[in-house]
Order: C-alpha cells, then structure tokens, then sequence
C-alpha cells in the first residue's frame, strides 16, 4: 500500500463511500433521568481534564472514536456504530443511529483502518447472530442509541445537569470523558457504561427490563474495507468454567495477518453458553471451537437483579498473555475503582502542561487536542514484557521497558513526536527503541506504517529514520542508535524500495515509472536529511556529507521556469499535461502523495535558503508562499478527499501544508508567519465533532495546535530547533521532566493581537523567531509580548532567521542554485 487514497480506490465516490445514514429519529420513551443517576455513581471529570470533549473529531472526517482508554493504552474500548467504509475508520461516527457493540481495539483519526476486535453486545430476547445494516433494529443486533438522535453532526455541550460528568452528545444519554464513556442503547433499555486499563476492558451493563438476556461475543466482526466480510484465520474459542470465554484469532485488513488474543471474565456465572461456528450452533455442551467465524452467546438469568460486569484482557502473544494482563490489571470487580484510576492517569498525563487562557472554548480545544495526541502510538506489550514483532515471533523485552505499535510516522514525525520530546521526554526513549526494534525484526526493513506486528506499508518515505535522527539531534539517552544504523544505512545505500534505485540513479523518481514519484523524491530528500545525521553520528562522516548532497535532490524536480515541483520523465523531460492543482500528468496514476503541485512546491523543510536560490531569492519565493495562501481553493474532480481545510492551495487538513505558514520566517517576513498562524489556530479546531480540517491521523492534527497555541514548531525536527508562531494561550507551563519546567507566558494576549513585539528568554531581550530545544529542555521563562500591529524587524534581520541546512542565514553570503 502506498497511500490512504490508494486504500480508497476502486470504491467509487470517496466522500460519500460508507457515509452515515441518517439518524433515527428518538424514542418517544426518555430514559435520561435513569441513566444520568446510574453514570453518576461514576467518578467526575476534574482538574484539567474537565475541559476534554472527547466527541471531537467524531464527526465530519476526523475518524476518531469516543470511547475509554488510558493514555498510550493497548486497549481502546469504544462504541462501533460501523464496521466498513472511509468514515468508520475508528468504528464510530456522529451520524450513525445504532450501535453494533463495544470492541477493544480501535485506530484515532487514520484515513486507512483495521482493528475492531472482540465485539461484545448485550441483549435481550432471541438471539440475534447477524449485525445487518445500521438502520434495521429487531432484525439485527444493532440497537439504537440516545446520542445520535436527530440527524446531522451534533455539537457537544458540557452537561449542565451533571457537572463534572464530562461531555455528552447534545441529546440525552451519551456521556464521554477521558476514561469512561456510556450510553443508552434504547431497544433494550440497557445502560451501557466502559472503562479500561492499560491492557484491559471493563464494562457495565444495567439490564432494565426483568427476565433473562444474554450477551453476543461476535468474533468475526473487525473493520473491513469493502462488501466482503473481515478475512479471518486461526480462529479459536474456549469456555473455561462459567463465567470465562478466551479465544484467538488472525485477521487479514489492513495489518494482514496480525494475531490478537483475548480473556472475557463475567462478574456472575452464565447459565448456559452456545458457540457457533459459520452461524451454526455447536452442540450443546461444546466448551471449544476452532474455525474461522465464530460467535458465542452467553445467557445469564434475572439480568436486571445487578449489574452484569464483564472484563476483557487482550494480548498478541497468547490467551494465557491475555489472561495475566485481565488478572493483572482488573483483578477484582470496582468499575468505579478502575475508572477513577483511569481519570487520575489522564489528569496526570494532561497535566503535564497546565495552561491558562481567557477564553473557556482555548481550554476545551487544547485539553481536547491534548487528549488525542495521547491515542497513539499504543502500547503492545503484555505485563510479562512479551510481545509479537515485526517477524510475527515472540521476543521478551528487558525490564522496564515497553512495546509500542501503531505509528503514523508520515503524519507524526512532523509535530507529534517533536512534541513527545519536550512533555513526555521519559517515554521517548521506549518510543524510539521500539522502532530500532522494528527495524531489526521486520522483513520490510525500517518501519514505515506499523500496525500490532504488522508493516502495512501505508503512505511514502521511511520516516521513523527522521524520529530517531531527531531523538539523536536532541540529545537522548538509553536508544540504541548503533543497532539501528547499519538497517537506515542499508534503506538509503543499496534497498530497492519504491523507486529508491531510480532516485540514486537519476536524482529524482521519474513519474512514468513509479507512482506518486514526484512527492517521493521530495520525502527521499528529507529521510536522506535525517540519515545524514545518523551516519555522522556513527562515526562515517564521508557518508554523512554524501547524503546531505543527496538531500538536495529535491532541486531535480524543480521546474525554474515555472517555480513548481512537477513530475519529470525517465529522460529528463516535464511530464505533461501539468496542472499545479491537478493530481498527476496521467490517469494511471498519481504523481503526488494526497496533495498537488502547489503544497508540494512547498515541501522542504532543511534547505531553504538554497531553495530560495531557485526561486529567485527570498522576495520572489515569499510572494509564491504568498500566491499558495491566496489563490483559489478549486481542486479537481478526482482531488483525495485528504486534501481539506483549504485556505488558497494551503491544505491544513492533511500534513505535508502543516509547516508552511512558518515558512515566511525564513524570508524575514516573521510577522506573516504570526498573522497565518494566528489564523488557522482560530479558525481550523472549533471544539465539535466536526472539528478538525482532516483526519486525526494518530495525534498529528492535534499535535499541530499544541505546538502551535504554545508559540512552537518544528518546521525541520532534525534541526532540533523551533520556529516560533503566535502564542494564544496567556500562561502555560510544561513539565519537561525531573525537576525541570518551560514556562510561556503571553502578554498583551487577545485574538486581535496575533503579532510579536518582542521576546524575552530567561528576562533577556530575545530578537531572534526561533529558539534551540536544548534551550527549551533546560527549562526557563519564555515570554511574548503580543500586539495588533506587526514588528516587521522582528526576526527580519539575517542573524535572527531560522538556521537551514545546518547554517544561519547570515552564512550564506549569497543564495543561488549552486
């Protein structure tokens, strides 16, 4: 796979593939008053995390889900109102009026998708074996839900009648915060509430109608693109006693063949238990079942007497992994126990950064965009410290140390993980090590899109060499560069990776040969940046200079004439026909990764005081930023839809746009970068769950208004160094780890004061827009001073501007393309 529109194609029109139905209209029947006391029982929303809305991105595109989970956690366990389709991409969508069950694993905002495993849903009556369509309720085990009633996005509010409960949807019984989530499923009146540990599930269910119920483990049901149902293998099912069900199985989507293992403990014995295998029920008195679609019903007598409790451990080892991890972690049966603990690990996590601000509707958007940068990646190791690796083989970590999986390296290495390295700098080292781990153990070599022992080969370049580099740059300890330099230096010298021999070759990936080969070479040049850095670092400074020339392949694709970026030919000619908005010179294929000429053009991020050389200069290449924030948003028909939240040809809802408003400060027009900035922070995270311009994309967007509300970015995270922006937040503080602290603070703060007067570092005058992480992760006082005109000498001078390809601009005495 190369891209997430390549994911989508042959499925016709992408923005309406899968889309939601419209939302049943509510019951006439309100159980709200009972369900907001039983939630009540629950613990409150407090401190910093009162002000996360985890209905954000839930709407619109952002595919992320509501559900409980606990910070990096390997489990996610949330509503699935959809199984199939571009917008059931986390399982969850606003729109959609039933709900089909609570799985334990789910993906945050990706534009590709898997997962969804170990579907529970509780019931009562006949049993019904077949999820059928969203809209069809006593033909199927869907249920209609309070919180999509009505019909279209639903913006959230917090709940008046409850204080501290967290966010709802703005109907009556869908409640979410970081931790827990619950709702009413209507068409059995049953309270459903969840919460989690790291590598476990708890749920609650509150039967409200007497009599027996039962619930369905549906275990063939997993995300699946497509009409054809999930391709599954290896399936298994095992009673143990009667109140436990354990199982196995492989499953073949996105991640092909990855293993997840599960542990189900109920809080009182079933009374009877049936599996099925193909729909078909196994004898009675069947305590195993292997296959490869399998189902289990488990019946419990008088359902309304208590709440029926049900704990779920996962593993990808082994079922007797999952069952140490249920019993490590939920040895007993406090929902409200486990869900207060899980509430006192997110508000210790949120409070990492603590920040104060005016404007309530800052707090929301920034706690809640904190939240989600903390969705991924997510831990995949078990309690014993084994885990599945890139070989599908089991390996047993050190003490201490930690598995990660899920990273959207092509997304994250932009903003998240250069955020990771200033508030969460103690876990970057089990970040990082858990790629060279990869690397070391995968059959495709560095990890490009790793999803639970699986390379799905997602998306174009290998940047978890930029991550490393990065960490190298910055100055952390306790990862292993040396193992992972000899696999980096391999990719970049010798593999044959997607069009790698030909841009060593020619320079450049030539577009009638390779797909998407316009956007690679640019990505090649970067990744070469970083693996420069790599090399000297292992002592081959030869190497390293090697490749930082070859980092300026970028220059090969570059069209003077026109002053774009466009697809080259094998013998050196313009591909035509060329359009800067189009997707390609073909239809076989694209010559660009999610964007176009325009956003490509504006693609570099590590050399570009010799890029402005072919430009024309700094003047000529600020008017072309100029012109991409300026010109008309019309795309063409066949346009992704990841390219989204335009403002001219700028695309802020996918990630290659997210540093290009920083570029002016490399001009010495800093005060453009303030105003653009300023802009897309107000106007791209409305605080709704159709609140983000694109895909969460594990945290990227999110991360993008983290860095940029604090005053921050990383246009070339190698450099390891900041631009600054326009900080909205009047006051915030980061914890960076020991007893180190980054203090920010705002002055003169207000939305018509987007503009930087002046500096202060540590109460001395600061006059350059950029500052070093070495400075910040040591800690001190960085202070604005903010105005609603510009200080158009701040930053404009050549000592003040970002440094680029390891100079300073005032080194360069002459830019030219040379």
């Amino acid at each position: 796979m190369v891209s997430r529109r390549r994911f989508l194609q042959g499925m016709g029109a992408l923005a309406a593939l899968g889309g939601p139905l419209p939302a049943l209209a509510r019951l006439a029947e309100n159980p709200a008053a009972r369900a907001a006391r039983t939630t009540g029982a629950a613990a409150k929303a407090g401190g910093v995390s009162r002000y996360v809305d985890v209905f954000v991105g839930t709407g619109g595109h952002g595919h992320t889900y509501p559900g409980a989970t606990m910070p990096f956690g390997m489990v996610q366990l949330s509503p699935d109102t959809n199984d199939t389709g571009w917008d059931a991409c986390s399982g969850y969508h606003q729109n959609d009026g039933s709900i089909m069950g609570f799985s334990h694993t789910h993906l945050s905002g990706t534009g590709a998708s898997d997962m969804l495993d170990v579907l529970v849903m509780p019931a009562q009556g006949e049993v019904l074996l077949q999820p059928g369509d969203r809209g069809l309720p006593k033909v199927n085990y869907h249920s209609r839900f309070d919180g999509a009633a009505g019909s279209g996005p639903q913006l959230t509010e917090h709940s008046k009648a409850h204080p501290g409960h967290g966010y709802r949807s703005r109907f009556t019984a869908e409640h979410a915060r970081p931790g827990y989530y619950s709702t009413h499923l209507t068409d059995h009146d049953i309270l459903a509430e969840l919460t989690a540990t790291t590598r476990a599930g708890l749920h609650r269910y509150t039967f409200h109608k007497a009599g027996s119920g039962h619930l369905l483990l549906d275990f063939t049901h997993g995300y699946h693109f497509g009409k054809d149902p999930l391709k599954l293998s290896d399936a298994q099912l095992r009673l143990i006693g009667n109140d436990t069900i354990v199982g196995g199985r492989r499953a073949y989507e996105w991640a092909q063949g990855r293993y997840l293992y599960f542990a189900l403990k109920l809080s009182r014995p079933f009374s009877q238990a049936t599996l099925y295998s193909e729909d078909v029920a196994a004898p009675s008195g069947s305590g195993e079942l292997k296959g490869t679609h399998l189902k289990a019903a488990l019946h419990i007598d008088d359902v309304a007497k208590e709440p029926v409790l049900v704990k779920v451990g996962i593993s990808a080892v082994d079922i007797d992994g999952a069952l140490r991890n249920l019993d490590a972690e939920i040895p007993g049966w406090e929902f409200e126990q486990v869900q207060q603990a899980a509430a006192d690990a997110w508000e210790r996590e949120l409070g990492r950064i603590r920040v104060q601000s005016s404007s309530e509707r800052t707090l929301k958007v920034f706690y809640s965009s904190l939240y989600h940068t903390m969705m991924a990646p997510t831990l995949f190791s078990d309690v014993d410290g084994r885990y599945r690796g890139m070989d599908l083989g089991i390996h047993q970590l050190q003490e201490g140390q930690h598995n990660y999986s899920t990273y959207s390296l092509w997304d994250t290495y932009r903003a998240l993980h250069p955020l990771y390295t200033l508030y969460q700098s103690e876990r970057v080292p089990d970040l990082v090590n858990g790629l060279v781990r990869m690397a070391e153990e995968s059959p495709d070599g560095p990890p490009v899109w790793p999803l639970q022992g699986v390379e799905t080969g997602c998306m174009i370049g290998y940047h978890s060499a930029v991550v490393i580099a990065e960490a190298q740059a910055k100055g952390f300890t306790g990862i292993d560069y040396a193992r992972a330099w000899p696999i980096y230096r391999k990719r970049a010298m010798d593999d044959d990776y997607r069009g790698l021999t030909y841009y060593r070759k020619l320079g450049y990936i030539p577009s009638d040969k390779e797909p998407e080969a316009t956007s690679k070479t640019l990505e090649y040049s970067y990744d070469d940046w970083a693996v420069a850095h790599m090399a000297d670092a292992a002592g081959e400074k030869n190497l390293g200079d090697a490749l930082r020339r070859r980092s300026r392949n970028y220059r090969n694709v570059f069209d003077s004439k026109m002053n774009f970026v466009r697809p080259r030919g094998e013998h050196g000619e313009w591909l035509e026909p060329f359009d800067p908005r189009g997707m390609g010179h073909s239809e076989q294929w694209r010559d660009f990764t999610e964007s176009n000429s325009w956003q490509a053009t504006f693609l570099n991020q590590h050399d570009l005081y010799a890029y402005m050389g072919l430009f024309g200069g700094p003047d000529v290449f600020e008017r072309k930023l100029d012109e991409l924030f300026t010109t008309s948003s019309k795309l063409p028909a066949d346009a992704p839809p990841d390219i989204a939240g335009m403002v001219g040809q700028y695309a802020h809802g996918n990630e290659p746009s997210h540093h290009m408003a920083y570029l002016y400060a490399y001009t010495g027009a800093h005060h453009k970068t303030q105003a653009r900035v300023r802009m897309l922070v107000e106007t791209m995270y409305p605080p709704e769950p159709d609140g983000l311009a694109g895909n969460e994309d594990c945290g990227q967007m999110s991360a993008w208004y983290i860095m940029s509300a604090l005053g921050l970015y990383a246009v070339d995270p190698v450099s390891a160094n900041y631009v600054f922006g326009s900080p909205i937040l009047d006051h915030a503080e980061l914890a960076l780890g020991g007893e180190r602290k980054l203090v920010i603070r705002t002055f003169n703060n207000a939305s018509n004061h987007p503009y930087i007067q002046s500096v202060t570092w540590n109460g001395k005058p600061w006059t350059k827009s950029w500052i070093s992480h070495a400075e910040l992760a040591a800690g001190g006082v960085l202070e604005f001073h903010m105005s609603e005109s510009p200080n158009l000498q701040f930053g404009a001078k050549l000592e003040d501007r970002p440094p680029s390809f390891g100079m300073a601009a005032s080194e360069v005495v002459a830019i030219d393309a040379g």
